[in-house]
């Protein structure tokens, strides 16, 4: 148990895991104190008084004025300090980020955004303010040393690890970075929760982004970005007019469903080119991709400049796959699976581990056919 009183500024969302990780930093002899982050995103919510125990809801974002009242309640139950900090103009740029991305014919990661940009860059700003030596999170992650550097790595659950979302973030923050979680199974979490009485010990994850609840993607860019929603032909691989599209904002990569094209076998979204506003389809072939384009790269453990060899994802779900990668100047890399990959979408990242090690990971710029070879863009 630590017994230098050490303060740590804990985000608490609401949610079983933050309230978890308060609760273990609490025990371990830390000054905790609960910060939760309004971001202007209030979908309706469930009455109740404030200081009664929360009410569940079937359907779980973040961030909304009910987590608010759970983690609000869970810091009473701990006897933290507790306060609630207005980032909504912030986040706001976060949903421009959203839409104009879907504009761009990209598909965006909002939640790795927000761990850059808002939790780990406006909490660490008032963990100064209130002389705070660290922060922590409910993250399923792990911080570890090699070298005497600390570094980021995967959490022992491997069904919860969320590593591949924080790859964005500032290197020097783990310095000051506590992930109480990372060497727990969830199934362990929620018995401490229920151990401890924590009432969100039974609350359902997170599975929605928070400012689209009711998944409709769309409506959100529409909003934000009607610009974006201009007809157009939907096109084969070999340059036919199979149909029209209402907007290239309302398609992904990968998408079979909503093309409104029948044909003998399934066919798949492959290409959204905005140059001439046309949505491409092939049959489930051509969803892979040998190679990808990458830009914006960071790294964690020491800048790379020869090629290296990293196990790969390409989406928070994809099972991480063996690549090779070729650093390019300007902050590119192209990275060469060994095996062909499926869906590969210009505007997730991509994240490069070196066993449970997060090397570093960058913003997929475009996927490419297998017959590319690496080295016909060293000069680029």
């Amino acid at each position: 148990m630590s017994d230098c009183r050490e303060k740590v500024v804990v985000a608490m969302s609401g949610g079983v895991d933050s309230s978890v990780a308060a609760c273990l930093l609490q025990e371990q002899g830390y000054d905790v104190m609960g910060l939760f982050m309004r971001v202007g995103v209030d979908p309706p919510e469930p009455t109740g008084d404030a200081d009664s125990a929360p009410k569940r809801r079937e359907k779980q974002g973040c961030c909304s004025a009910s987590d608010a009242h759970d983690a609000k309640f869970v810091a009473g139950l701990l006897g933290v300090p507790f306060y609630a900090l207005n980032f909504q103009e912030d986040f706001d740029r976060i949903i421009d980020y959203f839409a104009d991305e879907y504009a761009r014919g990209r598909t965006p990661n909002p939640c790795v955004v927000c761990n850059d940009r808002l939790k780990f860059g406006k909490i660490c700003d008032y963990a100064d303010a209130v002389g705070a030596k660290y922060i922590a999170t409910g993250h399923y992650a792990r911080v570890g040393s090699e070298n005497g550097k600390n570094i980021l790595m995967r959490a022992r659950d491997s069904s919860k690890d969320q590593s591949y979302v924080l790859f964005g973030i500032d290197p020097k923050v783990l310095d000051r970075l506590l992930f109480p979680l990372g060497d727990l199974l969830k199934s362990e979490v929620r018995a401490i929760a229920d151990a401890n009485a924590l009432p969100n010990h039974d609350k359902p994850d997170s599975v929605e982004i928070c400012f689209v609840p009711d998944n409709d993607y769309a409506r959100v860019v529409r909003e934000r970005r009607p610009d974006a929603f201009v007809p157009g032909d939907v096109v084969s691989a070999d340059g036919r007019v199979l149909g029209q599209h209402d907007g290239i904002a309302n398609y992904t990569i990968g998408q079979r469903r909503g093309l409104g094209i029948s044909g003998p076998k399934p066919i798949y979204v492959t290409q959204l080119n905005i140059v001439d506003n046309t949505v491409g389809v092939a049959e489930v072939d051509g969803l892979f991709s040998g190679s990808l384009l990458a830009d914006k790269v960071s790294f964690f453990v020491n800048e790379r400049r020869s090629p290296f060899r990293a196990l790969v994802k390409i989406r928070y779900l994809h099972k991480a796959t063996p690549a090779m990668i070729h650093p390019l100047k300007a902050g590119r890399v192209r990275v060469e699976f060994d095996e062909p990959q499926r869906a590969v979408t210009p505007g997730q990242a991509v994240v490069f581990y070196d066993g449970d090690v997060v090397v570093g990971g960058g913003w997929i710029e475009k996927a490419e056919p297998a017959s590319i070879e690496a080295n016909s863009a060293t000069s680029s």
